[in-house]
């Protein structure tokens, strides 16, 4: 079985979804261990128009964007991001609203799909989302992303060549073009085995009956 993930390292419901698939993926994994499972991460932004920050620059908090974005006070959007928190806190994840900085995440797909090449996808998956949520990184920085592919074992010449250039990046806007065409408005969007569809950070039950849905229409 294999589960296409339409994602952006920046959202919050993406990670809470991923977790909420892994919890479901581990249950289904000790009643079906003869049913290889391949998890295939894409691409997706949220907001093409993020600036790419650098060292040294500072971009918007996750509070202000949304303040931004939806024309809500300040406070009821930071009051929304400490809620967020606390359901990441449930999941055993930290999540450092006040800190995090909304920038553009392209190059941190491409660094994905190098990762994915060596086998190291989630590795580095969970690495972007960490720098992101958790330490108040610049995810769009090139020394933050060639730091997060060193420390996963990725080659330093093809981290610097990623870096420098456009490797992947014709892979990353297919990604974006293929979530167009078959209708995602929002991520995380999970496909099943080619043909099943779950949108959204739902809870772990979903994602285990959609598990055994898809695994039942292969065996039939």
């Amino acid at each position: 079985m294999r589960i296409d993930i339409w994602s952006d390292v920046i959202c919050p419901f993406c990670w809470i979804g991923k977790r909420h698939l892994e919890q479901a993926l581990e249950s289904f994994r000790a009643s079906h261990p003869d049913v290889p499972v391949e998890v295939v991460w894409r691409a997706y932004e949220l907001d093409p128009a993020s600036p790419k920050l650098t060292a040294g620059e500072r971009g918007e908090s996750s509070a202000q964007m949304l303040s931004r974005k939806y024309g809500t006070p300040l406070a009821d959007a930071e009051a929304g991001q400490e809620q967020m928190a606390e359901r990441f806190r449930d999941l055993g994840l930290e999540f450092n609203w006040r800190s995090a900085q909304i920038c553009s995440t392209f190059d941190a797909h491409r660094l994905s799909a190098l990762a994915s090449r060596h086998g190291r996808s989630d590795v580095v998956d969970e690495a972007v989302r960490r720098a992101h949520f958790t330490e108040g990184l610049a995810v769009s920085d090139p020394d933050v992303l060639r730091q997060i592919g060193l420390e996963a074992g990725l080659p330093s010449d093809e981290l610097d060549a990623l870096l420098s250039g456009e490797d992947y990046a014709d892979q990353v806007r297919k990604d974006i073009e293929t979530a167009r065409e078959i209708g995602v408005r929002g991520v995380p969007f999970f496909v099943l085995d080619g043909r099943l569809a779950v949108s959204g950070a739902q809870p772990v039950e979903v994602f285990s009956r959609a598990l055994e849905q898809a695994l039942a229409g292969n065996e039939s």
